[in-house]
């Protein structure tokens, strides 16, 4: 099997394609290419495990080109499309790039694969699509998308792009819908490796509005094992949603950093952010028929994310240095908050 996946050089992207390559699958992958446009989130260094084994070729471009996605496309077997721009609080500030990667670039790489007649097409996707659900009750996969901020808007509207491709043309589409994700190599704007490179540094940590928002906080590693799990062995046209089922408080995820690291830095409440939700919560039933479980339970999670980035410093420390003073946050501290 000769694959394709679209965002390999960033934080999930990079994971999957180690995974790929492991020594388990060399039977099932004969060749990863890898395409990556390398912006801010997507670094070599992530793949640097692999760099030397000759079934990896890594191509610096972008999916909105269309003559470099056709090219590649013409000689793979298998598309794994996880390329995307993620970060909600950017998507806020730019809504319009946002569309332009994950709508129009999610286009380019859909009409390719049709165009070659590729086998199978994975559409990474986000539990955002659904909106916030009742309490106590998980989505599902039917339920309907209910986005509720412009990341999670193109993202669903990427997922039906891939519904028309799949009815008008047939092609063969399966869709995975991911909780957040932990674990090395992500990017410092999001949550986690905020809090923890602030916490490493002295300085406090951010939350928004009560801190009170519940997410399902999945391993990275955990994730990509159920992608390779969905490409083996789940259904074309079928969604799968991954998690898992451990939703906790951001302000949960905050204590456990703060007592991994020992440190005596403050928590800091900042405005909330435009249409936050309140809790993402997903039924993981269908990926879990295939044999798939998370390794990881919460704690050890956000621990082992939390050691990686102590132990890395090389890795994040340009990243912090590069970077507007407010770290990518919108909104400023409450007065008097602590």
């Amino acid at each position: 099997m000769k694959l394709l996946v679209t965002g390999g050089a960033g934080f999930i992207g990079s994971c999957l394609v180690r995974r790929l390559l492991a020594p388990e699958l060399r039977s099932l992958v004969g060749e990863v290419v890898v395409l990556d446009k390398f912006t801010y989130a997507g670094h070599r260094a992530n793949l640097d495990s692999v760099m030397d084994d000759r079934r990896l070729t890594v191509v610096v471009g972008d999916i909105g080109d269309a003559r470099l996605v056709d090219q590649l496309m013409a000689n793979v077997d298998r598309v794994m499309n996880l390329a995307a721009e993620t970060h909600v609080d950017r998507s806020i500030e730019d809504a319009l790039n946002f569309i332009d990667a994950n709508v129009r670039g999610t286009y380019v790489v859909l009409d390719a694969a049709r165009r070659h007649n590729v086998e199978y097409f994975l559409q990474m996707s986000t539990d955002e699509v659904y909106g916030v659900p009742e309490p106590g009750y998980r989505s599902r996969e039917a339920d309907t998308l209910a986005p509720r901020n412009p990341y999670a808007a193109s993202k669903a509207s990427a997922e039906l792009l891939c519904h028309a491709f799949k009815e008008t043309f047939g092609l063969p589409i399966v869709i995975a819908r991911s909780s957040n994700n932990v674990g090395p190599h992500q990017h410092i704007e999001k949550l986690v490796p905020r809090f923890t490179t602030n916490a490493l540094r002295g300085l406090s940590l951010p939350l928004h509005g009560d801190g009170k928002q519940q997410r399902d906080w999945l391993y990275v590693e955990d994730h990509c094992e159920a992608l390779t799990t969905i490409l083996t062995d789940g259904e074309i046209g079928s969604i799968y949603n991954v998690g898992a089922r451990q939703e906790h408080t951001v302000e949960q995820v905050a204590d456990v950093i703060l007592d991994e690291l020992g440190g005596t830095v403050s928590l800091v409440h900042v405005d909330d952010r435009l249409g936050n939700d309140r809790r993402y919560a997903i039924d993981t039933s269908r990926v879990e028929a295939l044999g798939w479980s998370p390794h990881h339970d919460f704690e050890q999670a956000i621990r082992k994310t939390v050691g990686w980035y102590r132990d890395n410093e090389d890795w994040w420390r340009p990243l912090v240095e590069s970077e507007p003073a407010q770290g990518g946050f919108i909104g400023a501290p409450k007065k008097g908050a602590a």
